[in-house]
């Protein structure tokens, strides 16, 4: 094999060279990027709060080792592998089969295409609430403002009276989403983490300190850390940590598969893996002391225990107890300006790369560029995104659908990834064997277990007994119609969407490809010993 063969992606039917990452520093703050998101200030906290405090950190970690980084690995070796969006690549993963896994792929994208409809709306409402800092607008009453005044939230329906200071704050994230995406992989998306994610440690490193001196502080401390062992031998706080290690590092619906399909072929993946993941979990314990520092001081005020306290994740938490603080503390404006401006930088970050899975998917598809595949996504998306969640009945929409597209469609996606890729097509060694061929950090046999094996299995867990959840026991007393349609309907749009790309046929047959041969030394020498095919 000559040098520039060597070097040279390969693919004869692609029409340019795909876009790449400029350098490993640009692909790891955009993985970063991705994975810190809103669940990062909003939900770890309180789910540590909730499932033993300090000793939460235990399966916790056992959760980020054993299932984490490993099916992040097995993203990352999908993508670069086979070099191309979700469906692409479980095209090719597939062999003789490439029609009918591809469909996975596609589930992936609808999934993410959901997403980014409503996870658009909650940076729009922290862009509104960062403005709303200064004058401190929400008043004494923030429950009351978010769901009245500034909400307007109506009766479970569907409806089309639109909420101005809802839907100019969303449409400005779509049009900067669009242009962001429109720009391309190293002059869009790796620019924008670049300037956002230090901003983003720098502003909540400052308001994690300026909680650290506040009254009460470290009672809120004592109160998320204080270890209760007891509930280690309580299954359902293992499947808490598994489950928010799996929602917080953006794996199994296509986003990480994505992002490794524009690395270099001389690309280390594991390492840089391991600093994603372990960067991802720092933020989260840095957002947990500043949560939890600054309910301390509240509960202080209110002369109550944090136990005692209401609204300590998801909404509740940023849009109610938080402006409620804010209103209480010495220089309130200055760190709600710096609360909410974390959070749409970190939503903004999360949600372009969510949004990359659906324009990359489509410009493979149909042999769009990348400018024409993201405009026509974002305007397809912005407009679906306005009619749904800047009306009266967004909140509700939002919450429900957020509640099937995460809890059922990404559970589902991973448990049928994980089965699919190690025990159908049995790509579980050469998968394994393309890691180490280009990574420093190599990964064993077991890796294939704790992917094939332990995955599937806490995962099948989580799905089926969340299904049953919903199944008998509804979600927030909604009426059974409402639940069926932007509940059940989400995972029913996402299949019969996955049906129908799968079946649309590809401008550039993605099958005329040959994935990277073993990397080789300038020696000559194969990285690994490992015997791989490289067909």
């Amino acid at each position: 094999m000559t040098a520039a063969q060597n070097a040279a992606p390969q693919g004869a039917s692609a029409a340019k060279p795909r876009e790449e990452w400029t350098g490993q520093v640009g692909f790891i703050l955009a993985a970063i990027g991705s994975a810190v998101g809103l669940g990062n200030i909003w939900r770890f906290p309180g789910v540590a709060y909730e499932n033993g405090g300090g000793a939460f950190l235990i399966p916790y970690l056992v959760a980020l080792i054993t299932a984490g980084i490993p099916i992040l690995f097995l993203d990352y070796a999908l993508g670069h592998r086979f070099r191309g969006a979700s469906p692409t690549a479980f095209r090719r993963v597939g062999g003789a089969f490439g029609r009918w896994t591809e469909s996975l792929g596609w589930f992936q994208v609808a999934i993410a295409f959901v997403i980014g409809l409503y996870y658009t709306a909650v940076i729009a409402w922290a862009l509104s609430y960062f403005v709303f800092s200064f004058d401190l607008r929400w008043g004494d009453d923030t429950a009351g403002f978010l769901t009245g005044e500034y909400l307007q939230v109506g009766e479970p329906g569907v409806s089309f009276e639109f909420v101005p200071g809802v839907l100019i704050p969303l449409a400005i994230v779509w049009i900067a989403a669009i242009v962001v995406l429109a720009l391309g992989v190293a002059k869009g998306l790796q620019r924008v983490n670049v300037i956002f994610l230090p901003l983003l440690v720098v502003a909540f490193t400052i308001l994690v300190v300026r909680a650290l001196f506040l009254d009460g502080a470290a009672e809120g401390l004592n109160a998320l850390f204080t270890p209760d062992w007891e509930a280690l031998a309580n299954p359902n706080v293992w499947i808490a940590a598994y489950s928010q290690i799996f929602f917080s590092l953006s794996i199994a619906f296509g986003i990480m598969i994505t992002y490794a399909s524009y690395r270099k072929r001389r690309a280390n993946l594991t390492s840089p893996g391991l600093v994603v993941a372990f960067a991802n979990s720092s933020f989260e314990i840095l957002a947990g002391i500043g949560v939890f520092a600054t309910l301390g001081f509240f509960a202080f005020q209110q002369g109550v225990g944090v136990d005692e306290l209401e609204g300590l994740t998801g909404v509740g938490l940023s849009f109610i107890t938080f402006p409620a603080i804010v209103s209480q503390m010495p220089g309130g404006p200055i760190f709600g300006v710096l609360f909410f401006g974390s959070l749409v930088m970190a939503g903004f970050t999360s949600l372009i790369s969510v949004l990359q899975v659906v324009s990359a998917a489509v410009q493979e598809k149909f042999r769009l560029t990348p400018r024409s595949a993201a405009v026509g996504v974002g305007i397809v998306s912005a407009v679906l995104s306005i009619l749904l969640f800047s009306t009266t009945t967004g909140l509700l929409a939002l919450d429900t659908t957020d509640q099937w597209a995460n809890n059922i469609g990404i559970v589902l996606s991973a448990v049928l990834t994980t089965i699919l890729v190690i025990w159908v097509l049995r790509k579980g060694p050469e998968l394994r064997y393309h890691l180490n061929a280009v990574s420093t950090f190599k990964v064993g046999g077991v890796w294939i277990v704790l992917v094939g094996v332990l995955a599937p299995i806490v995962l099948g867990y989580m799905l089926v007994s969340r299904i049953i959840t919903l199944v008998v026991e509804g979600y927030a007393d909604l009426p059974e119609w409402y639940l069926l349609l932007f509940g059940w309907g989400t995972i029913a749009f996402t299949l019969i969407a996955a049906i129908v790309m799968t079946m649309l046929k590809w401008r550039d047959s993605p099958d005329d490809f040959t994935a990277w041969p073993p990397y080789r030394d300038e020696r000559g020498a194969a990285a690994t010993g490992a015997k791989e095919d490289a067909r």
